[in-house]
């Protein structure tokens, strides 16, 4: 079983950084594919950032550039550095895991593991 809790949202005024931490317990280990994902009010859930077993990373459009994800193995712990904030980041976001594969495949549905999520307010 794996317990993933984040932490380090908060409110922001446009062109702001925060840096998001996700915690992982129980077995969980670096060959798996773990990622950031994000869900506005009223709106779909989105991929932001993935980081693969060999580190290898992969990030949305919207925040190419902006937003950087790494991780501490031994740690265990996931981390977003967002930087130059915008409204339209305003969202929930949530760190997940692919138990099942090292490489990262987008979709949300192949990840097992969900945090609770932590909530990023950016005003304009």
């Amino acid at each position: 079983q794996v317990q993933l809790v984040e932490s380090g949202g908060g409110s922001v005024q446009a062109g702001g950084s925060l840096r998001l931490s996700c915690a992982a317990s129980g077995n969980i280990y670096s060959r798996y594919c773990i990622a950031w994902f994000r869900q506005a009010p009223g709106k779909e859930r989105e991929g932001v950032a993935y980081i693969d077993s060999d580190s290898r990373t992969t990030y949305a459009d919207s925040v190419k550039g902006r937003f950087t994800i790494s991780k501490d193995n031994a740690k265990k712990i996931l981390y977003l550095q967002m930087n130059s904030l915008r409204p339209e980041d305003t969202a929930m976001y949530y760190c997940a895991a692919d138990p099942f594969r090292s490489i990262c495949l987008p979709q949300g549905r192949f990840f097992d593991y969900w945090g609770q999520g932590t909530q990023v307010t950016v005003s304009s």
